[in-house]
């Protein structure tokens, strides 16, 4: 690995050495002319490496690619990468140095970019992005807030929604039949689990339900997160006070979730064989009306509910009730997902055009592209409504120029166009009420060296304790003991020193 990184970080040296004396490249008239066609006044050369996801990569001549370099006046040239092998082909034509105008980068926090970037590889876009309305405003701001390093956008966030993460949906026929209100606290919460593993909520006459389902990870308390999140306020693994940025393993909240969770083990409430679930399982489990809490996010409830229908018909879509926040608390998404990237290579005026070639492709009547492909070969218009041809648009792979540029629903987490217009309404107002209370993980991105060896075996073994603890084989008491130990580890307290040092750099 050292041998990789020391080559890797070679190459580096030698492609910025080839871009200029130790500065930017400066690039011939000619160069420049042929790069943006200047002289000609032709469209902008735009190379991009980006993944797809379909079963094969849009063509060449795809009437998608065309029509946009038509309204985005630009003649591009794709390398489109298998996502299941992006990764590798990434870090290959990093260490390559033969690098595109604009690529994907699928974890801005990795250390190979990261090396780049400290390396300047790649521009920071922050001082110009005010100029392109499309691009700032349509990425939210903790995207851009997060992908911060050293106080600096190296990259251009692709947009995802922040609002309505993944948190709690809860059965409201179930609170009916047990006679119940939606919970907005712990204890609450706890007594509507309880009713529904002793109240015979489906009405089945059978003792076969309990509270809630969700898996658990080896490294982190997947599904069940969000109980210690309701009970520390905190979205991940770091809290901040005054300025400062603590462990969540050393916060009395987090004991208290553990206790929370033990006792409704031993009660019931939870599904008996949670640690050994599978995602898929504990889905599953719920649409088979075992349980009436699951932790998910609304816009992926149609499976559920047509599941869920099969065997109780008279359900209604609504009844499937996502819960606005327990104790004032649910997740706030990160708002994007991986970036593009603009290399130094790329002199600062072809730069600016390929902001501006971005912003263009935001525009509706560009993106909607996208969304429905061209009239006459990917939909036919009928009245005021629009007929797409799925399987052309699947052919075509148009979804996959989502990878290069997307425009993101503000309300994608919550809402899809087949839910029905009541859900649809609900489900956005309850994710307006949410972002209202709404808690980002501002530990996204932070970067520790120590933390790329300590990290990994803490949290299995911080992990392996807290599943213990929850299903009884280990008492609270080994919990304080674990605390108090970690409060002398000298590799816990260079990576917290280390954390709020990049945390102060991002924040500067």
């Amino acid at each position: 690995m050292k041998k990789g990184f020391i080559l890797l970080s070679v190459l580096f040296i030698m492609l910025l050495a080839a871009c200029s004396g130790g500065g930017e490249k400066t690039a011939t008239k000619k160069e420049e002319n042929e790069g943006k066609n200047i002289g000609a006044g032709g469209p902008t050369k735009v190379h991009i490496m980006s993944h797809f996801f379909s079963a094969t990569p849009p063509s060449k001549d795809s009437p998608i690619k065309e029509e946009t370099e038509k309204a985005t006046n630009t003649k591009l040239e794709i390398d489109w990468v298998s996502a299941n092998n992006y990764g590798d082909r990434f870090n290959v034509t990093l260490a390559s140095g033969e690098l595109p105008d604009l690529m994907l980068v699928p974890d801005p926090f990795s250390p190979v970019f990261r090396q780049a970037v400290d390396q300047g590889a790649f521009w920071d876009v922050s001082p110009y992005i005010d100029d392109y309305p499309n691009i700032k405003n349509g990425i939210e701001e903790i995207a851009w807030d997060l992908t911060k390093m050293n106080g600096a956008n190296y990259v251009i966030p692709r947009p995802r929604p922040a609002e309505g993460e993944t948190f709690f949906i809860i059965r409201q026929d179930w609170l009916d039949n047990v006679g119940m209100e939606v919970p907005t606290n712990t204890d609450e919460l706890y007594e509507v689990m309880k009713a529904f593993k002793e109240k015979d909520p489906d009405k089945n006459g059978q003792d076969d339900t309990f509270g809630f389902i969700g898996e658990i990870g080896d490294e982190n308390m997947g599904a069940m997160g969000n109980f210690e999140g309701i009970f520390t306020g905190v979205n991940g693994e770091w809290k901040e006070e005054n300025g400062e940025l603590t462990h969540t393993v050393f916060l009395p909240e987090t004991r208290d979730a553990l206790e929370y969770l033990a006792n409704a083990y031993k009660d019931g409430l939870l599904a008996e064989d949670f640690a050994s679930l599978q995602n898929s399982q504990a889905k599953d489990m719920f649409k088979a009306g075992n349980a009436g809490i699951i932790n998910e996010k609304a816009g992926a409830l149609q499976d559920y509910y047509e599941q869920i229908i099969q065997i109780e018909p008279e359900l209604e879509f609504t009844d499937l009730l996502p819960i606005t926040n327990i104790n004032g608390f649910n997740p706030q998404g990160p708002g994007f997902a991986g970036g593009n990237a603009i290399p130094k290579s790329v002199p600062e005026e072809k730069m600016k055009e390929i902001l501006a070639m971005i912003d263009r492709w935001m525009e509706d009547d560009v993106f909607i592209l996208h969304k429905q492909g061209i009239e006459g070969v990917h939909h036919k218009v009928e009245g005021d409504e629009v007929v797409i041809d799925t399987e052309k648009m699947e052919k075509d792979a148009v979804g996959d120029f989502n990878q290069i540029v997307y425009v993101s629903d503000p309300y994608a987490s919550s809402t899809k166009p087949t839910f029905p217009e009541d859900a649809q309404k609900l489900y956005e107002e309850i994710q307006d009420e949410r972002a209202k209370t709404s808690v980002p993980n501002i530990g996204t991105g932070l970067y520790s060296e120590i933390g790329n060896t300590y990290l990994p075996e803490f949290r299995k073994k911080v992990q392996d304790l807290k599943t213990k603890i929850i299903l009884g084989k280990e008492p609270i008491t080994a919990w304080d003991d674990l605390v108090e130990k970690l409060k002398d580890d000298g590799d816990m307290k260079t990576l917290t020193e280390e954390i709020n040092e990049s945390y102060q750099t991002r924040e500067s």
